[in-house]
């Protein structure tokens, strides 16, 4: 099979899983619910129609749906994030946290939550949201400022960065956690990486960020080709090296971060798909990027689904799951194979 058709074999059977992923997301859980009835409930609800609490239709419609959408998305970012990670920073082991996303909303919500007694599906998204951003920036901005960078930052520079401040963060998180416990409750689902009970609010404010950041992930995929080959050899290719670099984290702290702001942190996601789609597509960015946005959502409802019938009637959350599971086949794969090269 040449590699085009396999790209496509691949892309189509992505998309076949994740029919599949979100069929189970809307069927099954504590309360099974039959294919006819997932069926029914959503075309009532496009016809505007309102399902009796407690019904089928119900448990479909107010309280799987959003959270299906809700791990459509996050699960999309988080994927393509960390293509992106890898991509810019020519390091397969590196993933949306390296930069200090995932600290910095961790940080600011637990600020809004605990400190200015927002609501954790509230004021504490937006929270998320700012301080993964502000994160990201200070990471830019501390890797163009060290010497011998040229002002631009070195994807060395970047990573000893993040890893600084994501750090200094958490540790500063821990401690404001610690100081009042009882305060910071709010924030113990959030920080476990879950789906439920989020509804629509969480998502309404972060998609068009989620949006953004995967328009401009797919419009830099060619020049991010060109980036993995070298700073020099890509400038010889006529790339803006420090711009699409720039670019690229800024893309990242739009998906990461709004993923993060609006399910917590889930873990691993964002470094196990693009390795597992790299050695089914290559190292083209353009498939790549495309690739992860229909893998890491399968990933993510799966995960989801297992955490529903795991402990039932109880459930485990997704972020729980992504790390239980994540962590045997990252090193199973590590193991078995060279790690490719972004």
């Amino acid at each position: 099979m040449t590699r085009a058709r396999r790209r496509r074999a691949a892309l189509l059977v992505l998309a076949a899983g994740l029919v599949v992923a979100v069929w189970l997301s809307l069927a099954v859980g504590s309360r099974q619910v039959p294919v006819g009835a997932v069926v029914d409930a959503l075309a009532s609800a496009l016809r505007g129609g309102s399902a009796p609490v407690g019904t089928d239709a119900s448990v479909v419609v107010d309280q799987r749906l959003p959270r299906t959408v809700l791990g459509l998305a996050a699960g999309a970012a988080l994927g393509v994030s960390g293509a992106l990670v890898q991509a810019v920073t020519r390091n397969p082991l590196a993933d949306p946290g390296i930069l200090g996303v995932t600290a910095g909303a961790s940080f600011a919500a637990a600020v809004a939550v605990g400190v200015l007694g927002a609501s954790a599906t509230g004021g504490g998204v937006w929270a998320a949201l700012l301080g993964a951003l502000l994160a990201t920036v200070l990471v830019q901005l501390v890797g163009a400022s060290a010497p011998g960078s040229g002002g631009r930052g070195s994807p060395v520079q970047l990573l000893l960065a993040g890893l600084a401040l994501g750090a200094v963060l958490a540790g500063l998180t821990s401690a404001l956690r610690l100081s009042d416990p009882r305060a910071f409750s709010a924030l113990v689902v959030w920080e476990s990486g879950n789906l439920a009970d989020r509804g629509w609010a969480g998502l309404e404010a972060v998609w068009p960020l989620l949006a953004a950041g995967l328009v401009v992930a797919l419009a830099l995929a060619p020049a991010l080709n060109a980036v993995a080959l070298g700073d020099d050899l890509a400038q010889a290719l006529g790339a803006r090296v420090w711009l699409v670099r720039v670019a690229a984290v800024g893309a990242v702290a739009l998906l990461a971060g709004g993923a993060t702001a609006a399910a917590g942190p889930i873990a691993f996601v964002g470094l196990v798909v693009p390795h597992v789609v790299r050695w089914a597509v290559g190292p083209d960015q353009r498939w790549l990027v495309a690739c992860c946005a229909f893998a890491a959502p399968v990933l993510l409802l799966l995960a989801d689904v297992v955490g529903r019938v795991v402990l039932r009637p109880g459930e485990l959350p997704a972020g729980v799951v992504t790390a239980a599971l994540g962590a045997p086949v990252l090193v199973a794969l590590v193991r078995r194979q060279r790690v490719p090269a972004p």
